[in-house]
């Protein structure tokens, strides 16, 4: 199996601090919580979440003595994860991964837009995959589902609305329509761009992952 290239065996620690936290166990992949630990250590959700489930059922005798060694003591391990994050370089490539250029992937779906600071680009997805659940006739904030997603990301419907317009002026198959001038037009055609033209069901599956961020 291999790893992400930033994954050292100092990220046990985090990691299974968070995996012991109550209800013990392993995480959703993009519980806020997971999706947290992957920024702060610039490895993605789905690393983690593939690392989780080794510490299940450990496979190596390392990953045993970590386990055995923690898992009655989380004072201890709160202690050492904190001495950990205070160590110059800790996550962010300087101590334990000097040379390698840090580019982030992953990160800023996360992070909120340039000049909207109300919206991350994780919303946008959301947006994209109720986007092709409706007509645009229906694109407006009366509408259950609009207001339903609204909701569940602590937004105005009027937002949703906005993205769902974003997405009808990238739709190839709506003629005429014009992006609006706004901070969130280049978001949503990046959006596009990346899942517009992909498969509707790969789309709806990871949507269903990433409730889990706003819960």
């Amino acid at each position: 199996m291999t790893i992400h290239p930033l994954w050292t065996d100092e990220c046990w620690l985090p990691l299974l601090r968070l995996y012991l936290r109550r209800p013990e166990g392993v995480k959703p992949m993009y519980s806020r919580e997971m999706v947290e630990l992957a920024l702060e250590l610039h490895i993605p959700p789905k690393t983690l979440y593939a690392q989780m489930f080794r510490l299940r059922r450990p496979d190596t005798p390392a990953l045993v003595r970590l386990f055995d060694k923690y898992k009655d003591n989380t004072r201890r391990l709160t202690r050492d994860v904190n001495t950990l994050r205070s160590m110059s370089g800790f996550s962010s490539g300087g101590l334990f991964y000097d040379g390698v250029e840090m580019r982030e992937t992953f990160e800023s779906d996360f992070r909120p837009l340039a000049g909207r600071d109300d919206l991350k680009p994780v919303m946008l997805i959301m947006a994209l995959d109720l986007y092709f659940r409706l007509t645009p006739a229906t694109m407006i904030a009366a509408t259950p589902e609009v207001a339903a997603l609204a909701r569940e990301m602590r937004l105005r419907p009027a937002c949703v609305v906005e993205m769902l317009e974003c997405f009808q002026a990238c739709d190839p198959y709506l003629h005429g329509r014009q992006l609006p001038d706004t901070p969130l037009a280049e978001a949503c055609r990046d959006v596009w761009q990346r899942y517009g033209n992909g498969d509707p069901e790969a789309l709806a599956a990871l949507a269903a992952q990433l409730r889990e961020y706003f819960r």
